[in-house]
């Protein structure tokens, strides 16, 4: 495997820990300090999470909220940057306490570097999480 796979398949790997509802897994992919960023997050939720154990601890009950059963649509794009791609990709599930509709689009921008996620910067619409959460509390 070139260098310039290793970003994109490490993406889908951790698309596959997601699919699963194994959010250690997920949390493994990335480097002890690893930074992850949600620049579009409802205020009084985090937008920005420093290291592997926070972005577990942030995961760790996603599963028990949201059931994420499909990813109908996934397209990787490499950049001129070797150790980074762009994933634009779309989920469909439901929450589980309200049995609302959970169907919301990604694009994210993973950059890795000695085999591990470093920086994860997902971008999505607060408006859709709210509207499927409704009175369910997820943070």
């Amino acid at each position: 495997m070139s260098d310039s796979q290793k970003p994109a398949e490490l993406f889908r790997r951790s698309l596959d820990a997601f699919l699963a509802k194994d959010m250690r897994a997920w949390a493994d992919l990335c480097a002890e300090d690893v930074l992850v960023e949600f620049p579009f997050a409802p205020a009084g939720t985090p937008s920005r999470l420093d290291g592997r154990v926070a972005i577990f601890e942030y995961l760790r009950n996603y599963p028990k909220i949201i059931d994420v059963h499909e990813i109908d649509s996934l397209e990787i794009y490499p950049t001129d940057r070797p150790d980074t791609v762009i994933g634009e990709w779309s989920v469909k599930g439901h929450v589980i306490p309200n049995r609302n509709a959970y169907n919301m689009s990604y694009a994210t921008f993973v950059t890795v570097r000695e085999g591990s996620i470093v920086n994860y910067r997902e971008y999505w619409n607060p408006l859709a999480l709210a509207q499927a959460l409704g009175d369910v509390s997820f943070f």
